[in-house]
């Protein structure tokens, strides 16, 4: 099967019945025409959509090298900038139709299986047949193009650097019998993106597997294999409306735990097992982190321009553009944005391949943008709201402007750039992006994207080579020898 459509999509979630609990019930009936999922289904349906555009279609898909169909550019393993470049194109194609608000869009999960698979040599330290695994699972993805979730945390029981659990009581999940059939794993995992309304679950090893064999395994299973189940944190897809949340009626993409009840996991399903060296190697030493961190900031670029724009606009429809102090916050937005361009494109000019021949973006780039964006990204929101001030307070409904008080909103709300209902509407798309539930929800997701940020420093500091700057002031101090 070639690159699906946004209708065979929907069919095909509507058909999976996951066991999905939401606010103390569980769901039944079409995911679709749930209302705390259609919004984030029909967004994604309009993205399978527009991969299969015929004016674009030959730069979002290209020949499956197994079947020769059209796939998604998200599978396509880079071989050279050009490449990148290419995917560069579709991730971005894609993240414009949210403003980069959908961070785990399908060809997100798409990148992160592609980049291990591209490495997969590296199970065969196990056992060979868990490298054919992996190799046939993403090509079985691949030519069905199907939608992933994942998970890669453990529940924050104890966030100590080294924590055994009581063995009397399984939190964390991990494998608790072994038959011929597979494993069978039992406990909890975090933070499933839109669990539960996926074809399947990609489960990866956190840093903890690295010293605890039971933690060290890699699998995938569908959503709805029985004894797994998702359950849901509260839905911010309030009101569908998008003039009252234009962007969480649209993009709200849930986040779940995901828990393991006795949860069959066949072999053939199966990369590796009690195994924490390649646990620890399926992120070190693949093409995982810098393929992964490249497709984010594709995203991330699209998201900081949009976010420009918003800002720009609250500036023009109050007229406020000739105060210095807004003319800084505004640059400030302008930097970020430039910033993470350079370093994109950075990233790609001085890519390299890798052992397995695939074109990695120049890491120290795709480092760099990853530590900055924590901690623009919170500022951004910051300046939203140092901006729209008392506007984002003032912020009357759709069913306000249908209704007999119209007059004294057309009057009182009225800026000196839009009417009323022009500035409203505008001053809600900030609110949802900076004060809302959905909006603070998106703050979190980006601060905490790969982990601590602390953490991302650190590992900037210990990776980057340093030796050139140090010898060149060494040089220097001993000219006068």
């Amino acid at each position: 099967m070639p690159a699906i459509s946004g209708e065979e999509y929907i069919k095909r979630v509507d058909q999976l019945h996951s066991e999905i609990w939401l606010d103390g019930t569980k769901v039944t009936g079409e995911l679709s025409k749930h209302k705390a999922f259609s919004g984030v289904i029909q967004t994604q349906s309009q993205l399978y959509d527009l991969q299969l555009d015929q004016s674009i279609i030959d730069k979002m898909t290209f020949p499956s090298p197994s079947s020769g169909d059209k796939v998604g550019v998200s599978f396509l393993e880079p071989r050279t900038i050009e490449d990148l470049a290419l995917r560069r194109f579709m991730i971005q194609t894609w993240a414009k139709a949210s403003g980069g608000m959908l961070g785990r869009s399908p060809d997100y999960m798409n990148t992160a299986l592609m980049s291990i698979a591209s490495s997969a040599d590296i199970l065969s330290k196990q056992d060979a047949s868990f490298t054919k695994n992996l190799e046939r699972y993403f090509e079985f993805v691949r030519e069905n193009d199907l939608c992933m979730t994942h998970t890669f945390i453990n529940p924050q029981v104890n966030r100590s650097k080294i924590y055994y659990e009581n063995d009397k009581e399984i939190i964390v999940a991990q494998p608790i019998k072994k038959t011929s059939e597979g494993f069978i794993i039992k406990g909890a995992r975090l933070l499933a993106t839109q669990g539960g309304i996926t074809d399947e679950i990609l489960v990866l090893p956190s840093q903890a597997a690295s010293y605890n064999d039971d933690l060290a395994y890699g699998f995938a299973i569908p959503s709805n294999t029985p004894g797994l189940k998702f359950i849901c944190r509260e839905s911010f897809a309030y009101d569908h409306s998008k003039f009252n949340h234009p962007l969480g009626s649209q993009f709200e993409e849930m986040d779940a735990i995901v828990v393991f009840d006795d949860v069959l996991v066949p072999w053939e399903r199966v990369f590796f097992y009690n195994h924490p060296e390649i646990a620890y190697n399926i992120y070190s030493e693949s093409s995982f982190f810098p393929l992964i961190t490249h497709h984010v900031l594709c995203r991330r670029v699209v998201k900081t321009e949009f976010i420009l724009g918003i800002a720009q606009l609250l500036v023009e429809t109050i007229n406020v553009s000739e105060y210095q102090h807004v003319q800084e916050k505004i640059s400030e937005i302008i930097v970020g944005l430039e910033t993470l361009k350079s370093l994109l494109l950075t990233s790609e000019l001085n890519a390299r391949s890798n052992k397995w021949n695939i074109m990695i973006p120049e890491e120290n780039a795709v480092k760099v943008a990853a530590t900055i964006f924590p901690r623009i990204y919170p500022r951004f929101m910051e300046i939203f709201q140092q901006i729209g001030a008392s506007g984002l307070a003032s912020i009357p409904t759709e069913g306000d402007f249908s209704s007999e008080i119209k007059p004294d909103l057309q009057l009182y709300l009225q800026a000196a750039g839009a009417n009323a209902e022009e500035k409203v509407k505008l001053f809600r798309l900030a609110w949802d992006a900076s004060m809302s539930a959905f909006g603070t929800r998106q703050t979190l997701y980006e601060r905490f994207f790969f982990g601590d940020p602390i953490r991302l420093s650190s590992g900037l500091y210990q990776s980057y080579d340093l030796s050139s700057s140090t010898s060149f002031v060494k040089d220097f101090l001993a000219r006068d020898k």
